[in-house]
């Protein structure tokens, strides 16, 4: 009982970086833009979130205040890089994969970057602690699991159903995803197609940032240069698994999490088990269940990675 409940209490954690930029990347794919530069985004939104608590917050009276300005300082510039992989994107049309490949080099490159510069090594910051839930963390298998960590997990999970009602039941969500699918029939009606998807990357760059933040302030609570891992590309990879759905996805990023918590748990159990194999584990899953994964060619937005030229007529 005791390796279920530390697999799963180490599961939910991991799965909320994944699910935060994975929600921001479906707001960008439903508005047809796919952008593979969320890996840089999260690098970037890693070392701006604990750059503010490493440089001000250390020994301070409040502590938790420099915490959540590293998580603002991440999302603002989150949706900063945002806006400017619409620029190059959505203005300029040019091609999404390879602008989104040069956006994670570049965020990737310059997080690293500063990092040397501002930090020079590897630093510990205090971070943000867990917040078990009175009463309810107390209880028998459901409380470690559940309901006795930081308040980032609570309102990832939040974050689920918000995103549901403001992409399905609200008109600027309406608006994503019609641009997303038929952006000239979108454009006929009186829609502003680059404003929303400008709108919505901005949106996704920021949940990307904070995404990042989360890493380097409640998961590992510092920094280094390979904190993010891929976990931008399987952001990316969750949202055709999750069919662009907030509720499947976030069971595409518990999956993978919890194959991530059960290789560390066989590791640490001695298990004689090859070491390699356990760490290939989640990302062959993933690979795997996209190979099967036969509707997403169905169900995502058909205008998904085409630029929109209102004067090109065909």
């Amino acid at each position: 009982m005791n390796f279920i409940v530390n697999i799963l209490s180490l599961g939910i954690p991991f799965s909320v970086a994944l699910l935060i930029a994975s929600l921001g990347e479906m707001f960008n794919q439903r508005a047809g833009v796919f952008n593979l530069g969320c890996e840089g985004i999260m690098a970037m939104g890693a070392f701006l979130g604990m750059l503010v608590p490493y440089s001000i917050g250390q020994g301070g009276p409040t502590p938790g205040m420099y915490n959540v300005l590293g998580l603002a300082l991440a999302m603002v510039v989150g949706a900063l890089f945002g806006i400017f992989f619409a620029f190059v994107v959505v203005t300029f049309r040019a091609p999404q994969g390879i602008a989104g490949i040069g956006l994670q080099m570049f965020g990737v490159g310059t997080a690293g970057t500063l990092f040397r510069h501002f930090i020079g090594g590897t630093q510990s910051v205090p971070g943000i602690g867990n917040l078990p839930i009175p009463g309810l963390s107390k209880i028998p298998f459901l409380g470690p699991v559940f309901f006795s960590h930081n308040v980032l997990v609570y309102l990832a999970f939040l974050f689920v159903p918000l995103a549901w009602y403001i992409l399905f039941k609200t008109p600027w969500g309406l608006r994503v995803r019609a641009v997303g699918t038929n952006p000239r029939a979108a454009d006929s009606i009186g829609i502003q197609v680059n404003r929303v998807r400008y709108q919505a990357l901005a949106v996704g760059g920021a949940l990307a940032g904070l995404a990042g933040a989360y890493l380097s302030l409640a998961q590992v609570k510092m920094f280094s240069d390979e904190i993010i891992a891929g976990r931008g590309f399987i952001a990316v990879a969750l949202v055709y698994f999750g069919h662009w759905h907030p509720v499947k996805i976030m069971g595409g990023a518990l999956l993978f999490s919890l194959a991530q918590a059960l290789q560390l748990a066989i590791q640490g159990q001695g298990i004689n088990f090859p070491y390699e194999f356990a760490v290939m584990l989640p990302y062959v899953l993933v690979i795997i269940v996209l190979a099967f994964s036969r509707e997403s060619q169905l169900l995502g937005p058909t205008s998904l990675g085409k630029p929109f030229n209102r004067e090109k007529r065909i």
